[in-house]
């Protein structure tokens, strides 16, 4: 499969902290000090790098940096579409599974692509093809002595005729449940928590959340603001679950400056 050149810096990016981590090794942290690790991301377009051409289209994993102490690097391998099968298809989940060290973290989001029936490429089924491929993610961060961490899908905005927030996910946010009951992997129940926030901001106010422009109403994909507040939901959860310590997180009662987010040349 040839890459296109933003394929190529999406991975050049998501390499770079691994460089310059893997300078010594693995286990060298002075006494005291909690050893640096990298938290990988591997989903889709919600939480992707987007690049200039997209601005201000703002993935939550752009996002997720300003909420995480500067020990702890964000690799963040999600791109655009891919589903639980095509990441691994692709030969994604092999480059993240080449870079992960003990004591790293995977945090897996996906769902939106799944559901795609009309696309054998992408569809998986929720009680079995979905859950089968996300056990490969869980089994290949463990055998590598990381430790895996499983995230439903952020909700799309979509509100009924009564102003209620409506999920879009259909089962694929309780098979990810049930699996990770199963396996015993922490859950960020990212699904329910969104939804929620939409429900409390109303219809109208989510506009602001997403890529609404003059030319364009997304209602999945999100602007800087709401990249922020979903990132914000998931470091919440990282703590709240204790897949890290108190120490490993902050800023998570402050307003963090929308012009914190940048969007590199593709």
């Amino acid at each position: 499969m040839s890459l296109t050149r933003r394929q190529v810096t999406t991975a050049a990016l998501a390499a770079v902290p691994l460089a310059v981590a893997a300078t010594g090794p693995a286990a060298a942290a002075p006494q005291g000090r909690p050893r640096e690790r990298t938290l990988f991301i591997a989903g889709d377009s919600t939480a992707a790098q987007k690049y200039a051409d997209a601005a201000p289209e703002t993935g939550w994993g752009m996002a997720l940096p300003f909420f995480l102490q500067e020990r702890l690097t964000v690799a963040n391998h999600a791109v655009n579409g891919r589903s639980s099968k095509s990441f691994i298809d692709e030969g994604r989940l092999a480059a993240v599974f080449a870079a992960i060290r003990p004591g790293d973290l995977l945090l897996v989001q996906f769902g939106h692509n799944d559901s795609k029936s009309a696309d054998p490429t992408r569809y998986t089924e929720p009680w079995t093809t979905y859950q089968d491929h996300l056990r490969q993610y869980v089994d290949g961060a463990r055998a590598r002595g990381a430790r895996p961490v499983l995230a439903t899908s952020v909700e799309r905005r979509k509100f009924d005729a009564a102003g209620n927030a409506v999920g879009t996910h259909g089962e694929y946010p309780a098979a990810m449940k049930a699996l990770a009951e199963e396996e015993g992997v922490a859950l960020l129940d990212i699904q329910a928590l969104s939804i929620a926030l939409w429900q409390k901001l109303g219809a109208e106010e989510t506009k602001k959340y997403f890529n609404w422009t003059a030319t364009e109403q997304d209602n999945t994909h999100f602007n800087p603001p709401g990249a922020i507040a979903v990132a914000r939901l998931v470091a919440g959860e990282l703590s709240r679950r204790r897949v890290l310590a108190p120490r490993d997180v902050r800023r998570l009662d402050r307003e963090i400056p929308e012009s914190w987010i940048t969007w590199p040349e593709s």
